[in-house]
């Protein structure tokens, strides 16, 4: 299991420091349940305390959680995150549902990370202290809690939404864990919402994460990039289109007004897909991210100091879905943002299928790989981007992973590379947004390569390359930072990234 300093973890949960909310979890010995270190209750004593790097490991010691605190509500940043990129990528598969239909396969989770079952279940225990099916069935059974608290979902709803067959197997996994019947749990949570369905009231998540967060620079890149009929930015607020197999709905992303999170409400009536949409939303704001520790790492570079101290707290922009945001690299290659959103417009309206969302504004989906090589031939661009669209397009269609991480950011750009048409910029910038790889450095940018000249970084590509290596691993948040630096220059060009 992940090593803790139990007396540091004792003056964290002392002190409610928020710094470790999400790092550690606090079990109480002599009443069998599970904090985070920021519970309002008073703290037992040390010797009656253990503590665990996941909510998983506390439940697989025979814990259960809070209900003041409600460990569900928060996010897991363990001090393992950014050693083990192989946990990492399991953890999104799992939040996806991987382990949701075949609990015991585990064999195929670990292919799709690279990696044999037995060293999957070994970084499991060394990183979470729990198996991946443990942490699996925690995970559903948490968010499930947290339906049962802020939704008046049915309880058929909520149990698949949460990834269980059937609503005695989630009756029993949820009496294992809290001790009693969801029935029982829910009676007064949530007794002032009103009755409903996933697709029609919709369901409203908390999403949590590590504060600061520049949620004006989030908005204001989501607003240059919204795509007509797809997605939207009105009034503080962001909105898609969102379509699953046959399914169509919608999705809505706000900040919340006191808490550390941004509130999500999903209206799709699909509602065992409820975790996959919450996952992308989460990817997408850049939620699962230590930026603390980033933007430490980043000052020690006395040019880009500045940058960071100037922006606290900005992310780097995620990408609802690998297949479109190839698609918007390959169509802003060599063009402005405005006129890249343009060209995606044009496309959308060509080739996305119409969406029943009940919002007029919101009224068609992107286009499929298929979709997508019928109309660009239709397109007005250059005939090389043209079969660059084709190219990616039958390359999703042949390889539906292609956008997701590989063992390393080298091999992920690799994977891209080999499709006809993408080139070493952007691979490296569809890897940083799509495949969430933080060290990818789209160098060759022409906007990048300005706004390090200006600030006396380097004078070209190559430089910037070599200057880049003190930034690892973490080299496309510095580009993100340079982005916005050039933004801001008045000497900056039209052509800005897509």
């Amino acid at each position: 299991m992940a090593s803790l300093d139990p007396r540091a973890c004792y003056r964290a949960l002392q002190a409610r420091d928020p710094r470790f909310d999400g790092r550690i979890f606090v079990a109480v010995r002599t009443t069998g349940i599970y904090c985070r270190p920021v519970c309002p209750a008073s703290p037992a004593r040390f010797e009656n305390c253990r503590f665990f790097p996941s909510a998983a490991a506390a439940q697989d010691a025979g814990f259960r959680p809070c209900l003041r605190c409600r460990p569900e509500t928060t996010y897991e940043l363990g001090a393992w995150r950014g050693t083990s990129n192989t946990v990492a990528r399991a953890l999104t598969l799992i939040t996806e549902g991987a382990l949701d239909e075949d609990e015991g396969n585990v064999e195929a989770l670990a292919e799709r990370v690279g990696v044999g079952e037995r060293q999957l279940r070994r970084l499991f225990q060394r990183h979470l202290g729990a198996s991946p099916v443990a942490v699996a069935t925690t995970r559903r059974v948490l968010f499930a809690k947290h339906l049962l608290h802020e939704t008046r979902l049915p309880m058929t709803e909520v149990a698949a939404a949460a990834g269980f067959g059937s609503v005695r197997r989630f009756n029993e996994a949820f009496r294992d864990l809290f001790g009693c019947s969801p029935t029982s749990l829910r009676r007064g949570a949530a007794s002032s919402l009103p009755p409903g369905s996933a697709a029609h009231a919709g369901v409203t998540v908390l999403l949590r994460y590590r504060p600061p967060y520049d949620w004006a620079a989030m908005l204001a890149h989501l607003s240059a990039r919204a795509i007509r009929d797809v997605e939207r930015v009105r009034d503080g607020r962001w909105s898609r289109v969102v379509v699953e197999g046959s399914a169509v709905g919608a999705v809505e992303v706000r900040p919340a007004p006191k808490d550390h999170a941004l509130v999500a409400t999903i209206r799709f009536p699909e509602v065992a897909l409820l975790p996959k949409i919450v996952a992308r939303v989460r990817r997408l704001f850049d939620l699962d991210t230590e930026i603390d520790a980033i933007e430490a790492h980043l000052k020690r570079d006395p040019r880009l100091r500045p940058l960071v101290a100037a922006r606290p707290g900005l992310r780097v922009p995620g990408a609802w879905d690998g297949f479109e945001l190839a698609v918007r690299a390959v169509l802003g290659q060599q063009v402005s943002v405005a006129a890249a959103r343009r060209l995606l417009g044009e496309l959308v309206a060509l080739a996305g299928a119409e969406a029943a969302t009940g919002d007029p504004e919101l009224a068609r989906a992107f286009p499929t790989p298929a979709a997508v090589a019928a109309a660009a031939p239709r397109l007005r661009i250059p005939a090389a981007r043209k079969r660059a669209l084709v190219a990616v397009s039958e390359a999703t269609v042949a390889d539906p992973a292609l956008f997701r991480a590989r063992g390393t950011v080298e091999d992920t750009v690799a994977k891209l590379t080999a499709v006809r048409g993408v080139g070493d910029w952007t691979a490296h910038y569809v890897a940083l947004r799509a495949a969430r790889e933080p060290d990818a450095f789209p160098s060759t940018d022409a906007a990048l390569v300005r706004a390090a000249a200006a600030l006396g970084h380097a004078r070209d590509a190559e430089e910037l390359v070599l200057r880049a290596e003190s930034w690892r691993p973490w080299r496309g948040y510095a580009a993100q930072h340079l982005w916005a630096a050039d933004a801001e220059s008045p000497a900056r060009t039209r052509k800005t990234s897509p």
